[in-house]
Formats: C-alpha cells, structure tokens, sequence
C-alpha cells in the first residue's frame, strides 16, 4: 500500500473516533516528505508504518508463565489453550469478531493487512533468517471472538520467550511488536524461583523494553504467587525476581504480582489467603485499568511519535548523515585529485610525445577523452565509496544507510557539505512538526481536562 492511499483510510477510519488524529496525519504527511527529500526512507515508505493504529497490547514472558491463562480471564472466554508446556508456538492476535466461538485465520492475514501491525513482517523476518518470512504462517495466527473486552483494541500473545533457543524471526518479531505497542506485559512464573537461570532470557526482554522511549508502558507481571502461599515468602520472591531484573539495568518500573483464582492451590492457612487474595486484586486491578485505557494512551502516543520521529531525525540522524557525508566527500575529492593528476601528467606526456598542438582536431580530441576519461572515473570513485560508506553504516543505523546512497547520487555536490543550507532547511521545518506535535497533544488534553471548571460549567 502505497502512502498516499494509507493516508487515506487511516483519516477515513480516525474520523470516526477522533478528529484530532485525522488532523495529525498531516503531521505524518509533512514528515514523511522530509525523510523522502533526506533519503531516511524510500518513496513507498511512510512513518505511520512505525506505529500502530490500532489500539495494541502484547503479552510476553517466559514458558509456562500463565499468559493464555490471564487472556482467557480477561477476554471472559476461552481463546487460547494454556498448559504447564508449551502449546502454541506461534504468535497470535487476538481481536474483536462477529462469531461467539474463536474463529482462527492463518498468519497471510496478518502480513498482508495493512490495518494491523504485522504488515509485510515477512520482509522483516527475511531480513534476519533469509527464507524464513516466506514461511509466516509458521511465526503469526490470528483469532476473532466476539467479547465486549476486545472491542477498540488487539491483544498479542507470543509463544513462550527462550532467548537461548528463540529463532532470529521470532527474536525480530519480538522487538517489533514491543516498539509498535502501546502496553506491553511481561510474565514471569512465581513456580520458578530462580530468576538466574533465566539470564539470557531475561537479559532480551529487560534490553528490548529498557532502552525503549516509552518504558513506562511496560509491566512487569509476577504470576501464580499462589504457590508461594506454603513457605509465606511472597516478598523474597518478588525480591529476587527485582533482583534479577535490577541486574539487567531495570533499577525501577512497573512491577505486579497475581495469580488466577480458578487454577489456584488450595490454601491452608485463612490469612495467607486474604493477603496474596488482596495483594492479587490490587495489582490485578491496576493491570486491567492499563489495558482499559490503552485507547487513550494510545492517542497521546501517536501524537508524540510525530514530536520523536521529528527529534531523533533532527539531533541523531542528520548529524549521522553529516557526518558520513563529509567523510565519503574527502575520500571522493582526494581519490578524484589523483585521478586527475594522473590523467593530467598523462595528457602534459602526450602533447611532449607527438606534438599535439600541431593539430587542433588531435589536440581537442585528445583532451576530450582526457576530460570524459576523468568524469568516468570519477563517477565510478563516488559511486563506489558511496557503497562502502553506506555498507559501513549498514548495522549501525540502517536509516542513515539509505540517506547516504541517497544524498551520494551523480548530481549531489562534493563540496561544501558541512556548510549546505539543505539540513538547516531541513532543521527548521522539523522543529515546526515537533511544536504542531505539542499543540496538537493540548488539544487533545482539552478534550480530557478543564483546570478553569468552564468546560462543565457549560
């Protein structure tokens, strides 16, 4: 899907939820132009691809941890099946349906429907595990069932996280939907109280969402602390889970503890049970609250993406850019002065050699091809220390890859680029995005808050 037609639909589906997103696509309009003139992304990219639309949900955590169990709970039906072992090794999206039983579709709807956030994930996943993406119907499903709970946003349960085991498709699909999410829920099993042993795995889940610009999204869920209600040591083993996670760089954040009632141990002691039964409701509570109001979060989050997109290409890639550009331009002017000198030293031997100012015809042919020789080269010199600078930036900062090759075309000048006017230009119109993105957020305050009391005295 072309940007222009996501415009479209995007305005055409927002219109009816909330006027102030359909004026923000223009917003995205106005960004997308600016990274298609830097070359950050190509003519058939868009940003609002880098975010989901949909109010999103994911559900991460390690085998075992009680993620199908807790769905199950909250959506108010069975959809998906839950055991000590794993038993669905795929992710799975979870959304509203006109049917009363789940209604299971293969992971080609997904990756072909621009309207969730798996669209085009093949080509993500090939990226990482060529030949892998054309298999998605191994990695993604989704379901349908119709409950009130999923109504105005998607849930995501991923199969059972082992960053010791985990395929690099299914790592991949991992941190996209961590980035494209507006909450993210992490389960950890209380059975296991030996975080240590998780390291590798709690050393992927912790970086993915640590360094995330948005890291108060993330809970981190403790389950089934029913099972600590024999030995009474509830609090060493929340400490030892934020132990293990503090280890990781998490020195704060959102951190629950629950268990499910239905599937609990039985209890023998009435006061255990009245205090993991209360720490349980009022954590469970919180979590439910979250995922109620995903919606609005969710607004405010597409709001400021455009203030983030806008920043980070500002303060972070330009200056990449810049940076890479000066040092591709000094390799291309030097490399093309020897050329020259050379071709130079080499036309000087050929007029001493035979004499070519006898003839003008010989003598304007000659330098002809001295001068067509040079530009040749010279072509040939730029394009090739484009490729090797843009290559070197590869796995650094794949945007700043594209712009290079970009910014590095035929009719692109060596000179002068740490005093071009273009990322000045550029600059000010990017602060211009990031102030609309501001305003756009107080507007959409004003539709939630009215400190002067006027809006319900009216």
């Amino acid at each position: 899907m072309m940007p222009k037609e996501r415009y479209g639909k995007l305005k055409e589906y927002l219109s009816l939820e909330n006027p102030i997103l359909t004026d923000v696509i223009t917003h995205y309009e106005q960004l997308d132009k600016l990274g298609h003139s830097m070359g950050f992304i190509g003519y058939d990219e868009t940003y609002t691809s880098h975010i989901s639309w949909w109010p999103m949900i994911s559900i991460l955590g390690t085998f075992s941890a009680g993620k199908s169990t807790f769905i199950n709970h909250y959506v108010g039906k069975k959809i998906q099946e839950s055991g000590n072992q794993a038993v669905d090794d795929k992710f799975t999206v979870v959304c509203y349906g006109n049917n009363e039983e789940a209604v299971t579709l293969p992971g080609l709807a997904l990756d072909a429907d621009p309207r969730f956030p798996f669209y085009n994930i093949s080509q993500e996943v090939n990226k990482v595990d060529p030949g892998e993406g054309n298999r998605v119907n191994l990695y993604l499903q989704l379901k349908t069932l119709k409950s009130d709970k999923l109504k105005g946003k998607i849930l995501i349960d991923s199969p059972g996280f082992d960053a010791d085991s985990q395929r690099d498709g299914i790592l991949r699909i991992t941190d996209h939907i961590v980035n494209m999410s507006d909450l993210v829920l992490i389960f950890f099993d209380a059975r296991h109280p030996e975080p240590g042993a998780m390291r590798d795995t709690l050393e992927h889940l912790v970086a993915t969402t640590l360094t995330h610009r948005d890291a108060n999204k993330v809970l981190y869920i403790l389950n089934q602390i029913d099972t600590t209600a024999k030995e009474d040591n509830l609090e060493d083993v929340i400490g030892s889970w934020q132990r293990a996670l503090s280890q990781k760089g998490l020195i704060s954040g959102n951190f629950y503890s629950i268990y499910n009632e239905n599937a609990a141990n039985i209890f023998e002691d009435a006061t255990q049970e009245a205090r993991l039964k209360n720490k349980k409701d009022n954590d469970l509570a919180q979590i439910t609250e979250r995922m109620d109001k995903v919606k609005i979060e969710r607004a405010y989050r597409i709001i400021k993406a455009v203030e983030d997109f806008a920043k980070t290409m500002k303060e972070v890639k330009i200056p990449l850019l810049q940076e890479a550009l000066l040092s591709w331009s000094k390799k291309v002017f030097w490399s093309s002065g020897i050329v020259l000198a050379l071709l130079v030293s080499l036309f000087i031997a050929l007029e001493i050699q035979f004499d070519l100012s006898t003839s003008f015809e010989l003598f304007t042919g000659v330098l002809g091809a001295t001068i067509f020789l040079f530009l040749m080269l010279h072509f040939k010199i730029r394009n090739f220390f484009a490729r090797t600078t843009a290559k070197k930036w590869e796995s650094k900062d794949p945007d700043v890859a594209k712009a290079i090759l970009h910014k590095t075309k035929w009719w692109h000048t060596i000179l002068g680029l740490d005093k071009s006017n273009w990322k000045l230009t550029i600059k000010k119109q990017l602060d211009e995005l990031m102030q609309q993105s501001r305003t756009a957020i107080q507007r959409l305050n004003d539709q939630f808050v009215s400190p002067s009391g006027h809006k319900e005295e009216a």
